[in-house]
């Protein structure tokens, strides 16, 4: 089996993970999404889909049966209890999901697999990867940007962020730091830089530690 480097894509809302997985995705790589990943854990008939039903109530279903997600990100926003219930319910099936789709890009003989994974550390799986890196923005960049995205106020944006783990504890723990703080094109440019630094290092046999912390 080919030994594939692991790459875990992090950062807050709002701070352009998207945005980077999506180059990412242009230069070739093959990108996880634990957002979709997380869709599926909780599609209607599954364990988690189940565990959240009997524990909230029909209340928190849509008109179609699927799960008012929505709803369910302010309810977590504003009750302790209910976000660490969500995380009992969804995390554990993520991170088998994940799992399974690591081992499919390792069968495939992928070198690289990237997995955008927003609740790394929350998750406690950073020691599945071989890379961490973080996307970092100023806060009230993001919270704009989630304003403009979810259509919230500025209230609703701020809380998301303040149940989050703050930026500056990540920092730490991460091998690579992509700023977005400007333009499109300006991102793309340190996406670029980022994807030349991994490929120099790890398309050899031979795996070399990331030198930059920041691009």
């Amino acid at each position: 089996m080919t030994e594939t480097l692991k790459i875990a894509i992090m950062g807050g809302a709002g701070s352009g993970k998207t945005s980077v997985c999506n180059r990412l995705k242009e230069l070739g790589l093959n990108v996880i999404s634990s957002d979709v990943l997380a869709r599926e854990a909780v599609a209607p008939g599954t364990r988690a889909f189940n565990h959240i039903v009997r524990y909230f109530g029909q209340g928190v279903l849509k008109p179609d049966g699927t799960l008012n997600r929505p709803k369910l990100r302010q309810m977590m926003t504003k009750d302790t209890a209910a976000r660490s219930a969500l995380g009992r319910f969804v995390h554990p099936e993520i991170t088998k999901l994940l799992q399974l789709k690591i081992i499919q890009a390792q069968q495939d003989g992928q070198r690289f697999v990237l997995v955008e994974v927003p609740l790394l550390f929350e998750l406690g799986i950073q020691d599945r990867f071989d890379v961490v890196v973080l996307i970092h923005a100023k806060r009230e960049r993001r919270i704009q940007r989630i304003m403009e995205r979810d259509s919230v106020s500025k209230k609703e944006a701020e809380d998301l962020l303040d149940v989050q783990m703050p930026d500056e504890e990540k920092i730490e723990k991460s091998d690579f730091i992509i700023k977005n703080d400007g333009t499109i094109e300006q991102l793309i440019r340190s996406v670029d830089l980022f994807y030349k630094k991994v490929y120099q290092k790890y398309s050899k046999k031979e795996r070399k530690p990331l030198t930059g912390r920041k691009s």
